[in-house]
C-alpha cells in the first residue's frame, strides 16, 4: 500500500508536486485504512491529502542540505539492486 512513499528531500531535480501528492495519498490511505473512501468520507479524505501535500512542500522547502544532491537514476538503480537481492534470498540458501 505504501509503495509511492519515497524520500523526496535533497534530490536533483527537486521533488515534483505530483510526487508529493502521490506520497501524501499513500500516507493518508495507510493512516485511514482505506484505499478508496466512501462518498461520506471523500471530502475529509481529499482535505487530508491536500494538507499533507502542503505540509510536505513546506518541510521540503525549509530543510537544509549538506553535500551534493542525490541523483534520482542512481537511487533507482540502488533500489532495483536491493529488490533483486531480496528476490534471491539470503546468501547461502
Amino acid at each position: 500500500m505504501c509503495r509511492n512513499i519515497r524520500t523526496l528531500h535533497h534530490f536533483e531535480p527537486p521533488a515534483t508536486p505530483e510526487e508529493m501528492r502521490a506520497s501524501a495519498l499513500q500516507y493518508v490511505r495507510k493512516l485511514s485504512g482505506m484505499r478508496q473512501p466512501s462518498r461520506a468520507n471523500q471530502a475529509a479524505f481529499d482535505r487530508a491529502v491536500e494538507r499533507v501535500v502542503l505540509a510536505t512542500a513546506e518541510l521540503l522547502g525549509t530543510l537544509e542540505s549538506h553535500g551534493p544532491p542525490r541523483d534520482r537514476e542512481v537511487e533507482r538503480e540502488k533500489a532495483r539492486a536491493r529488490g533483486a537481492a531480496r528476490e534471491r534470498g539470503p546468501a547461502g540458501s
